[in-house]
């Protein structure tokens, strides 16, 4: 049995804990053995993102020593992921910061690329739904094909949500545009980002989604903000919790 470690991101933690709940208990369903190191904090993206690199170091260091020792390390967040193997460059490249950032998935990839699940059998939700891709999910992690490029459909998010009894998708009009979320970009350029947010959402509403789901829980958090500011009857769903048997 593989030892998995855990990542919750922070934003996860304290805001939307049964996303880190879905995300343990579906890793657990799998037969995956998995454990949660109980002194992780952030991973550093924010201020790497904010051009703050060197501020990043002591939550990078952190997270090495915390997850150095497991087969793999899961989180439910493109994002953080794609800052872990691609961009944990604030400390020194030793060994074992190397097999941390070698050895992190984001959990779609993990379920689709490394369990290669087929089936979700305590899994059903008979709603429409719309899929969000985030950026870091497309262009970081290559989860899914991008419009910009001519080549052949895929999408591993679309992959395992197919497998889940009930559902139904509604493709919106531009569907891997970007939510406008970008993290700190969504303060320190506010107004542009909520008007992203807003056509993002309006664009998922025109074509009948009920719910939105995504496997990044912070584009969620800041179109719901959005929809509830339009006053918009639209839900949303981390896929870790359809995939765990989420009804609703």
């Amino acid at each position: 049995m593989m030892k998995v470690a855990l990542f919750v991101p922070c934003f996860i933690d304290a805001w939307f804990p049964e996303v880190g709940v879905a995300t343990l208990e579906l890793l657990e369903r799998l037969d995956c053995d998995v454990d949660y190191p109980p002194h992780q904090t952030c991973c550093g993206q924010p201020m790497a993102n904010s051009g703050c690199k060197d501020a990043a170091a002591g939550c990078e260091a952190l997270l090495v020593d915390n997850f150095r020792d497991y087969d793999y390390v899961v989180g439910p967040s493109a994002s953080c992921i794609h800052h872990i193997r691609h961009h944990l460059t604030a400390i020194a490249q030793t060994p074992e910061v190397k097999k941390v950032r070698a050895s992190s998935f984001e959990l779609v990839e993990f379920l689709h690329d490394v369990l290669q699940v087929q089936s979700f059998p305590w899994a059903e939700f008979p709603h429409r739904v719309g899929l969000h891709n985030s950026c870091s999910a497309l262009r970081g992690l290559q989860q899914a094909s991008i419009s910009e490029v001519d080549a052949p459909f895929f999408s591993k998010p679309l992959s395992l949500l197919k497998r889940v009894k009930g559902i139904e998708f509604t493709t919106p009009q531009r569907p891997d545009e970007c939510c406008g979320f970008g993290g700190t970009f969504s303060v320190s350029e506010a107004p542009v980002s909520a008007k992203m947010g807003y056509d993002k959402v309006n664009d998922h509403h025109r074509a009948g989604a009920e719910y939105i789901v995504s496997a990044d829980m912070s584009c969620l958090m800041h179109q719901k903000g959005c929809a509830q500011r339009m006053g918009m009857n639209i839900k949303f769903i981390h896929i870790a919790q359809i995939l765990n048997g989420a009804t609703h």
